[in-house]
C-alpha cells in the first residue's frame, strides 16, 4: 500500500501573507482522494521529530536559536518568512514524516511526503523557505540505525540542493546529485557530488536525455541501497521561479523514469514534493499528482 505523510499543519502556518501557492499542500491530497488515486488509508499523520535526531545534521547553535524562536531579522529574510512557533512545529512534523516514510518505503518499496524536500536548509542556517533539511535528517537516521549503508539523493527541483550538498560534503556514504537550472537560485551554488546545470528553456527531450544518461550510471557506480527523490515541479515552462522549458507530460516522464529505475534496481525510494510555482494552481496540482498516480500504477 502506498503510504503518504500528510498533516493539516503543512499549509496553515503559511497561509497569511505568503506570496506563493501554499494551498497546494491542502489541495493535493484532496485531489488524490477525489479522483480515486488514494483513499484515507494511504495517508498517515506524522508526529514532531525528536530533537536529538536533528543534531545529526544541524548544529546545536542553530537548532537552539530556531527552537527558541531567536532567529534574527537577517536570518528571517534569508528564510523567506517570519519565524513562529507554528512554522517551527510544521518543520518538525515534516521532518518526522520523511523519516516515517523511509520505514514504509523499506516495506512497500516507495513512500511519499506531501511536503518536504527542504533542500536549502544548511547545517547551520535556514534559507529559501527551508528551515530543517528533512531528507538529510532522514538519510542520517537510516545510516545511524544501520537501516541503510549507502544513499543516493536525487534532487530534480529546478533549484540546486545547496543545503544538502553542504551537509553531506565529504560523506562517502551519501551521494548528492542535483540537476537544476544554471541561472536559477541559488546564485552562489554549493558543490554536490554531481551537479548538472541546465540552460534556460531546456525542453523535455533534452532534459530526459540527460537524466536517462546519468541516473543509471550513478546507481551502478555508487551502489546505493536507498534513494531519496526531491521531485519539485518547478521545472515546468510555466513556473514563475523556474527558467526551464518542460511540459507537464515531460515532468511526468521524468518521474516515471526515476520510479521505474528505482523499481528495476529494487531500491526503496522516498519522494518529497519540493517546489512548484506556476500561476495556475491546477497546473501545480496536476504535475504533483502525477508522481502519486505513477507510484500507484508502478508499485501497486
Amino acid at each position: 500500500m502506498l503510504k503518504i505523510a500528510y498533516h493539516s499543519c503543512y499549509e496553515h502556518p503559511l497561509k497569511q501573507g505568503h506570496r506563493f501557492p501554499m494551498e497546494k499542500y491542502d489541495l493535493l491530497p484532496k485531489q488524490l482522494l477525489h479522483e480515486g488515486t488514494c483513499n484515507s488509508d494511504n495517508f498517515f499523520n506524522p508526529d514532531p521529530i525528536a530533537v536529538d535526531l536533528l543534531h545529526e545534521v544541524h548544529t546545536h547553535d542553530y537548532l537552539s536559536r530556531l527552537l527558541h524562536l531567536q532567529i534574527s531579522r537577517k536570518e528571517e529574510r534569508a528564510m523567506g518568512f517570519p519565524i513562529s512557533k507554528a512554522l517551527v512545529d510544521r518543520e518538525l512534523i515534516i521532518t518526522q514524516g520523511t523519516i516515517d516514510a523511509t520505514i514504509y518505503a523499506s516495506k512497500y518499496g516507495i513512500a511519499m511526503n506531501i511536503a518536504g524536500g527542504t533542500h536549502h536548509a544548511f547545517s547551520d542556517r535556514g534559507e529559501a523557505f527551508c528551515l530543517l533539511n528533512d531528507q538529510a535528517v532522514a538519510a542520517s537516521y537510516l545510516l545511524k540505525t544501520n537501516k541503510a549503508k549507502r544513499i543516493l539523493i536525487v534532487d530534480l527541483d529546478v533549484h540546486q540542493g545547496n543545503g544538502t550538498a553542504e551537509i553531506f560534503k565529504g560523506n562517502s556514504k551519501v551521494f548528492t546529485f542535483s540537476m537544476h537550472g544554471k541561472n536559477n537560485y541559488p546564485f552562489r551554488k554549493e558543490v554536490s557530488d554531481l551537479d548538472i546545470t541546465l540552460d534556460n528553456g531546456t525542453n523535455d527531450q533534452n532534459y530526459l536525455s540527460i537524466l536517462k544518461e546519468t541516473l543509471p550510471k550513478l546507481i551502478l557506480s555508487h551502489q546505493p541501497d536507498f534513494l531519496f527523490y526531491q521531485c519539485g515541479v518547478d521545472i515546468l515552462a510555466s513556473d514563475k521561479l523556474g527558467k526551464l522549458g518542460c511540459s507537464v507530460s515531460g515532468c511526468k516522464a521524468r518521474d516515471q523514469f526515476v520510479l521505474e529505475t528505482a523499481l528495476q534496481h529494487q531500491l526503496p525510494i522516498v519522494c518529497c514534493m519540493g517546489g512548484g510555482y506556476s500561476p495556475d494552481i491546477k497546473t501545480i496540482i496536476d504535475a504533483h499528482a502525477n508522481t502519486y498516480r505513477l507510484a500507484q500504477e508502478l508499485y501497486f
